[in-house]
């Protein structure tokens, strides 16, 4: 690049074929990053609003069918699809419950980091009814 030569002042025709062109084609662009845990309020927000299941239910319906196999010791059973649906929604609410028990417990210890110890302790707390110790 030659000395003196200002990018600013430059018309995109105006540029040496170095490559130098940016990609958004303006000037003044400078790639920006958004400011920390924007992305995760995004994603939170967009979650909330969702009324669909987090879980794909293909890999959902074989964990279910294999640890039917487990437990019935190899009978095959037949699962509805509207069983799975049921099972699948029950599963993703108390994992959602416990998580948010979870992470009062961790606010509880001053930390916003969930760590596995909230999972036991909000698990203990919870007592055998509620899928507790």
């Amino acid at each position: 690049m030659t000395p003196g030569l200002q990018l600013r002042n430059l018309t995109p025709s105006q540029f040496p074929a170095s490559g130098l062109l940016p990609r958004s084609g303006s000037l003044s662009d400078a790639p920006t990053g958004c400011c920390p845990g924007q992305q995760a309020l995004q994603e939170i927000c967009k979650y909330q609003s969702s009324t669909r299941l987090l879980l794909r239910s293909g890999p959902f319906s074989r964990l279910v069918r294999e640890l039917c196999l487990l437990f019935t010791r190899g009978v095959d059973y037949h699962w509805q699809s509207m069983a799975l649906l049921a099972l699948q929604e029950a599963a993703e609410a108390f994992m959602v419950r416990l998580l948010e028990d979870a992470y009062l417990c961790s606010l509880h210890a001053r930390r916003v980091t969930l760590i596995p110890q909230d999972l036991q302790l909000a698990r203990r707390l919870r007592g055998p009814e509620a899928g507790g110790i």
